[in-house]
């Protein structure tokens, strides 16, 4: 079954944050995602949104020239990039942004790219690689961190897309407070063994990936937050879409999903949330759509 809500937007008045969503290469249609995810962060009244987009991949050294974010000037930073690594100016630059105590928000594949820049790998915990790149984590049924050693068990991948369940592990922390412990997800990718370091990772959400569905047989983290010197990187790895994908599918306009990147993106920016959650969400047999 399924919901249609509407977002309740902020529930005192605050500052606008600002935000940076980066993107300009992806596997996914981002030309279409980037503008959905600003007016899903604006509908909230809480933001102000900026985008940079990089030169398209494969071109030439001097167009990297120009792509200079000044990420200092802003509170936060969506990623909705995968694509080449960036020149040393732009990750010098953002890892100064965010260990100085910038926040960083990663939305889908943008735990994908960069498997060559060791500061962002440990930044972002878990990112789609190879089995031999770094450990696996998973979530046994009690809740408690699993880790599989490097080169044991599978590497980054999915089954086949279909609706599932987010388990909520940490119904404490701001960004998920509130949401129920189990909620339905419209049909997504269900990304399981992601590798990297996995060190200090807080994992607020979880996904059993069924091997009927082609997946592991593990509870899967969907949700996760790693401090990074001063700064607080959050990723979530729902919100598949592809190319020529029509909008009424796609999974970003879950409520579930939109309450994460919303609140996640406030609280790595402030550590703190005034976001309401959307007036209708999910349960645990009721997908709840936003426009």
């Amino acid at each position: 079954m399924l919901l249609l809500a509407m977002n309740s937007g902020v529930s005192e008045a605050a500052d606008k944050i600002d935000v940076l969503i980066v993107d300009g290469q992806n596997n996914h249609d981002f030309v279409r995602t980037t503008p959905y995810l600003k007016k899903v962060l604006e509908n909230t009244g809480r933001f102000n949104v900026f985008v940079a987009t990089t030169p398209p991949r494969g071109a030439e050294a001097g167009a990297w020239k120009g792509f200079r974010p000044q990420f200092s000037d802003y509170d936060v930073v969506l990623s909705n990039y995968n694509g080449e690594t960036w020149p040393e100016h732009a990750r010098t630059a953002y890892e100064e942004f965010v260990l100085n105590g910038g926040g960083v928000m990663n939305v889908h594949a943008a735990n994908n790219p960069f498997p060559d820049w060791p500061v962002w790998n440990d930044m972002v915990g878990l990112g789609w690689r190879g089995n031999n790149f770094g450990d696996r984590i998973t979530v046994d049924a009690d809740g408690k961190q699993v880790r599989t050693a490097k080169g044991e068990g599978p590497g980054a991948g999915h089954g086949k897309q279909h609706a599932y369940t987010v388990i909520t592990r940490d119904r404490e922390h701001p960004i998920t407070k509130g949401l129920p412990q189990e909620w339905m997800h419209p049909q997504d990718e269900l990304y399981h063994g992601q590798r990297g370091p996995g060190n200090n990772m807080n994992i607020l959400a979880t996904a059993f990936s069924s091997k009927e569905s082609g997946g592991t047989g593990d509870h899967e983290p969907m949700v996760w937050w790693i401090p990074a010197g001063k700064g607080r990187v959050v990723t979530t790895v729902l919100g598949h879409v592809g190319g020529n994908q029509d909008q009424e599918s796609w999974p970003m306009r879950c409520a579930g999903f939109q309450a994460i990147v919303t609140r996640g993106t406030e609280w790595a920016a402030t550590g703190e949330v005034t976001i309401d959650l959307p007036k209708e969400l999910p349960t645990a047999d009721k997908v709840s759509l936003l426009p």
